[in-house]
């Protein structure tokens, strides 16, 4: 009987660090500083992420289009957007808080970006540079964003200017 106590205690030791050994596996990277190298547009930019550039796509928002390969996709109102990101991003260091994906099925890193302690995903929204996105599993800050766009448009701001 102590035999098998002791069995079961050994199992369930094994079975709860095999688990957390595998969370610890599985989890997004450690939030640090990265730097911009790059603002391809208005929701795409280019990280310096462990040690080379990757595109990561921030998580939340859909920013109009400027860089498109189909030229008919492409907006005004994107590149004011591009630019609008370019101007607050390019050659900054960022802070990037993953949610339940890290990469999407096209490899780029997606993330919450926060400049300065602020998330920019927000800002872009907030300001009418983007409009919020729902996309699903990723979804920790939708409530935030959607409530930025909401604001943008009572305020006639970018994209909802009369």
């Amino acid at each position: 009987m102590k035999q098998k106590r002791l069995l079961y205690s050994f199992l369930l030791l094994f079975v709860i660090l095999a688990v957390y050994s595998v969370a610890d596996w599985v989890s997004a990277p450690e939030a640090k500083t990265y730097e911009v190298s790059r603002v391809v547009d208005g929701d795409t930019i280019i990280v310096i992420f462990e040690g080379k550039e990757e595109r990561l796509r921030l998580i939340g928002l859909d920013a109009p289009e400027s860089v498109h390969s189909d030229p008919d996709r492409n907006v005004t109102y994107g590149a004011i957007s591009a630019e609008f990101a370019r101007a607050q991003l390019e050659g900054q260091n960022v802070t990037l808080e993953f949610d339940v994906q890290v990469r999407d099925q096209y490899g780029r890193l997606l993330a919450y970006v926060y400049l300065d302690g602020e998330l920019f995903n927000e800002l872009l929204i907030r300001e009418g540079h983007a409009k919020a996105g729902t996309y699903p599993p990723n979804v920790k800050y939708n409530e935030i964003l959607h409530e930025a766009e909401e604001q943008a448009r009572e305020d006639a701001l970018g994209l909802w200017a009369e």
